[in-house]
């Protein structure tokens, strides 16, 4: 009988198409499984980018060993950024644990797992984290037929001094712009709709290869892919978003008017200390010149609270710079101090308690500028990709300013008289309501 596989996948999308990728080489020689209880072989692909997700990640590991006690499990392996980074120690303190695998040596999944099953010793295999998939290995996508993540690039060189990604990431480098529009190819063929474009610094696409910003070309190229009806970009640093990446956002209708630009901060004493580039005004400048370009669009970033050092001054900066330029979505996080990173080394850090406040306290703030923003789109007619049917018989989907997992849901409440709707359907909807999150509406006849 063939053994049966489950890949339990924590943390990003990004981290998520590095699980398909696994699936599809373990789906050569296994069958895949949704159930860890009903599996024979459990792959736990981990996150370690700040506290709560090593804590989730091992908390999971845990939980995955349990099923060797009560369920068919013989062979645990972790994987993923967490595996990278504390490889032998995760081995040590975890004897449940029979293999480790790194993220630069993804396509060594298979062979682990064989090894494993053997009883082989050892087993922690964390190279150079340099991996980089391509269009020609197997995948096995997790995703809604209509939807598929599409990762451009690995690895940063940003180095943010809070960080761990290019250590447990490598540096940056793109895939060749034909791999990445032939896998888009495939996947229109097999009815993605919605393609979510993505690295850790998506703008720098390109770069590394030809020396020059080749982001604004690739989307250009993807959006003459028939079938492809959604590009959504994320992860855009606003350092490299440029005039020519706007005109292209502005001219393609496939192009999502939705950008999350990853600020982290809005004190340029901070950013500094961030490694951050450019300055709080370089951004403001762009986001004006992003809703000039795109009045409709929708703007997500994210921000930290309580980095070493931040004073209640410039926490203020923050809040008040987020009351300035009304984000339509926004997420917040608590500084996490991470060993041996430049900021995890500072003696000033921000006391947990007082983070925590801070995040709370603004996060309470964009609660009410969401809600304002919201209720513009009352009375709109809108695109929405139907995703789900509800026991209730109201279908929930989402607009091209919501990104899947991320952010709100569009609930239509009437769809009697129409045809027969399906999940991946694309329809117009009316806007009757909004709240900070979701919106409600009708099916437009």
């Amino acid at each position: 009988m063939t053994r049966r596989v489950a890949v339990v996948t924590l943390g990003c999308p990004k981290n998520q198409v590095d699980s398909e990728v696994m699936a599809g080489f373990l789906a050569q020689n296994y069958s895949l499984t949704d159930s860890p209880e009903q599996a024979d072989i459990i792959v736990v692909n981990t996150c370690t980018f700040i506290q709560p997700a090593k804590e989730e990640s091992i908390e999971t590991i845990f939980e995955m060993a349990g099923y060797k006690e009560s369920g068919k499990c013989h062979t645990l392996i972790a994987t993923g950024c967490l595996a990278q980074r504390y490889g032998s120690e995760l081995m040590q303190e975890i004897p449940e644990l029979d293999g480790v695998l790194g993220t630069g040596n993804i396509d060594e999944i298979a062979a682990i797992v064989q090894a494993a099953e053997k009883k082989r010793t050892n087993l922690i295999k964390a190279g150079a984290p340099n991996f980089l998939h391509h269009e020609l290995m197997p995948r096995k996508r997790s995703t809604p037929d209509y939807l598929a993540y599409v990762k451009v690039a690995e690895g940063c060189d940003n180095c943010c001094t809070y960080c761990v990604i290019p250590y447990v990431r490598g540096h940056f480098r793109s895939r060749p712009e034909e791999s990445v529009i032939r896998e888009v190819q495939e996947m229109a063929a097999q009815g993605v709709k919605e393609i979510m474009v993505m690295a850790q610094d998506t703008t720098r696409f390109g770069q590394d290869l030809e020396g020059e910003l080749l982001l604004p070309r690739l989307i250009r190229k993807l959006a003459r892919i028939e079938g492809i009806e959604w590009i959504r970009l994320m992860y855009c640093y606003p350092e490299r978003f440029t005039d020519e990446l706007i005109e292209t956002m502005r001219q393609e209708p496939k192009v999502c008017k939705y950008i999350d630009l990853p600020l982290q901060h809005a004190d340029n004493k901070i950013l500094k200390e961030m490694n951050r580039q450019g300055t709080i005004e370089q951004a403001e400048e762009l986001i004006r010149k992003l809703r000039a370009a795109m009045p409709d669009l929708t703007l997500r970033t994210t921000m930290i609270t309580g980095f070493p050092g931040e004073t209640e001054q410039e926490f203020e900066t923050m809040v008040k710079f987020i009351q300035r330029v009304q984000f339509d979505r926004l997420g917040v996080f608590a500084y996490s101090q991470e060993e041996n990173t430049p900021a995890g080394k500072r003696e000033d850090q921000v006391p947990l308690e007082v983070r925590e406040r801070r995040r709370d306290q603004m996060m309470q703030v964009q609660q009410d500028i969401s809600w304002q923003r919201q209720q513009r789109w009352i009375g709109q007619s809108v695109t929405v990709l139907l995703e789900q049917k509800l026991p209730d018989g109201q279908w929930m989907g989402r607009t091209e300013g919501d990104a899947p997992e991320i952010d709100g849901q569009v609930y239509i409440a009437k769809t009697g008289g129409h045809p027969p709707l399906q999940a991946g359907d694309m329809i117009k909807v009316r806007i009757l309501e909004a709240d900070s999150y979701d919106l409600i509406g009708e099916v437009v006849s």
